[in-house]
């Protein structure tokens, strides 16, 4: 009986064991506010503005949501510091948001280095990866459609502004929060680009939200990114 009781206590004793304490993620501090950053693409970026939010150094057990900033043509080159005066960028401060937003430096996107762009991005920061959304204006906007539609996994949503889509593509997103904006009377970008994917993923069921500005010209990022109710609604979205 004696020897039964040793044996059992030795088996309950090995069952016991302690909890793994679990790895503590890597952290890398990054500087405050908006900044310019360097990245090896490959192709046609090498640099990109940061913008990082005031708790992001000591909130470290929060992965935050990354928006990706496209730009237009106006803002091709090698002078990344211009984007800092432009659309979202000029706005982005004191939102609850890390920024990204490269700078193309030739002629236009290309959609294989913007892949490559977003996979060092979400590796490189403290961000959600289920939580990425997607924003461009004019060729970023047209840009923006183009790389939701061949990449729709990438993202939680998209808002493309004064963009294009087509309706033979939208398919591939027909689950995506996508919220477009343009202006009717925009002489640059006829504001068919928009309306034909919206009437598209409207017909399918399409998780699509339209605003169109009846004037405004070339311009409907100014309103759009000054909405509280865009940043809002880009909180509110987790890609499924």
């Amino acid at each position: 009986m004696a020897l039964l009781s040793i044996a059992l206590f030795s088996c309950s004793k090995k069952e016991v064991s302690k909890p793994s304490k679990p790895a503590e993620e890597v952290f890398d501090p990054q500087p405050v506010g908006t900044t310019a950053q360097k990245v090896n693409t490959g192709g046609n970026i090498s640099d990109y503005l940061l913008y990082i939010p005031d708790e992001y150094n000591t909130k470290k057990d929060y992965r935050w949501p990354l928006i990706i900033f496209l730009h237009g043509v106006g803002e091709i080159g090698t002078n990344v510091e211009i984007l800092k005066n432009v659309a979202l960028p000029r706005v982005i401060k004191g939102k609850p948001f890390v920024m990204v937003a490269p700078q193309c430096n030739s002629t236009w996107w290309n959609r294989e280095v913007l892949q490559k762009f977003y996979k060092e991005m979400v590796a490189r920061y403290h961000v959600d990866s289920n939580r990425v959304i997607l924003t461009g204006l004019s060729m970023g906007g047209i840009a923006t459609w183009d790389w939701i539609c061949a990449y729709p996994k990438n993202f939680a949503a998209a808002a493309p502004i004064c963009g294009t889509g087509y309706a033979n593509l939208v398919p591939a997103v027909k689950s995506l929060p996508i919220w477009a904006f343009h202006c009717a009377d925009d002489p640059t970008v006829n504001v068919s680009g928009s309306r034909v994917p919206v009437k598209a993923l409207q017909d399918l069921g399409g998780n699509i939200k339209y605003t169109e500005y009846p004037t405004g010209g070339h311009d409907a990022w100014t309103r759009a990114y000054a909405a509280a109710e865009l940043y809002a609604w880009m909180l509110n979205q987790r890609r499924q």
